[in-house]
């Protein structure tokens, strides 16, 4: 019986890249309209209380919204069609903005792990005023909010310049909880080292979160294959077919929304080329019902009667050639 090959959500090519897109839009448009609202916010109640730390959160939620435009423009960057200069697509454009946002996260664990070995050497006193507390509540209102449609994209689509804007928002609220903590620590415990301390666990985190986006856009730009799991799944697919003796030297690769599958085909050599052809086209289209986005390109072989072929360099060490 045929395997049920319906597509699931998550993952570079589950969708295609119109469905992808508007899912990737609707994240970092809501990441747009928070950073717009954060840095006129803050900075209105900056220019009203005159206070620096509201200054800095200010610079920091425009450099956010810096951060943020540049995911809205990848993303659509990433689902424009392939044109003659791109012709396996613009999908890339996602793993360089993840590679950005990694950047900016990283930034912020080093500039957090300073001021919190600076605060534990040297305990500050922790004041804050009504209005500053109010837009602290605020920007973490908004920024769960947006996490959750992040999320929702993220799980949906697997683009990584979502998951670093993500990262990069969850940064900015893993930071205001340790504010929130270290203040109510100094205000209620007399302890105003928990600030400095708290701040220390964040950037810890922080760090980690930075290494795992840049991972995951790096394995992008290398262009890494999918993990074992997706390539068993692909090739059940290919083989679900009793007119196909095997399937061998599979290659795989994503860019962002956008998943490039390549592989040979070992078939009876007495069938026709037509045949054959209706064969690779039955199979590529079970590949492109569970894969949308993929870019599927086969090559037949007829089994037993075809020498080896192919660059050595291109193939891993133990990977037979032989159809």
């Amino acid at each position: 019986m045929p395997h049920d090959h319906a597509a699931s959500s998550g993952g570079p090519g589950r969708l295609a890249p119109k469905e992808a897109l508007s899912h990737t839009g609707q994240a970092t448009a809501a990441s747009v309209a928070v950073a717009v609202i954060l840095t006129l916010t803050k900075a209105v109640v900056w220019w009203m209380s005159g206070s620096v730390a509201l200054l800095a959160s200010a610079a920091d939620s425009l450099l956010d919204l810096t951060a943020s435009l540049t995911v809205y423009f990848s993303v659509r960057y990433a689902a424009v069609p392939a044109d003659a200069e791109h012709r396996f697509g613009h999908g890339k454009a996602e793993a360089f903005a993840g590679i950005f946002q990694a950047i900016l996260v990283a930034a912020s664990a080093a500039l957090l792990l300073r001021e919190g070995i600076s605060h534990i050497i040297t305990p500050v006193a922790i004041r804050a005023s009504g209005w500053a507390l109010g837009v602290m509540g605020l920007s973490i209102a908004l920024t769960l909010g947006l996490i959750w449609i992040q999320t929702r994209a993220l799980d949906k689509t697997g683009s990584v310049a979502v998951e670093g804007d993500r990262a990069h928002y969850l940064s900015d609220l893993a930071s205001n909880l340790a504010v929130i903590a270290g203040i109510a620590g100094a205000t209620f415990l007399g302890l105003p080292w928990l600030d400095a301390a708290a701040a220390l666990a964040v950037a810890a985190w922080l760090g980690w979160t930075a290494w795992e986006v840049a991972r995951g856009a790096g394995d992008q730009l290398m262009d890494r294959e999918l993990p074992d799991e997706e390539r068993a799944r692909i090739q059940a697919i290919a083989e679900d077919d009793p007119r196909i003796i095997n399937v061998h030297q599979l290659r795989t690769r994503a860019a962002g929304p956008l998943l490039h599958i390549q592989f040979h085909m070992a078939l009876p050599p007495e069938i026709s080329l037509r045949e054959a052809h209706a064969i690779l086209v039955d199979c590529e289209n079970r590949i492109m019902t569970a894969y949308p986005a993929a870019d599927i390109i086969i090559h037949a072989d007829p089994h037993g009667a075809a020498e080896p072929h192919g660059a050595e360099f291109f193939r891993p060490e133990g990977e037979s050639d032989a159809p």
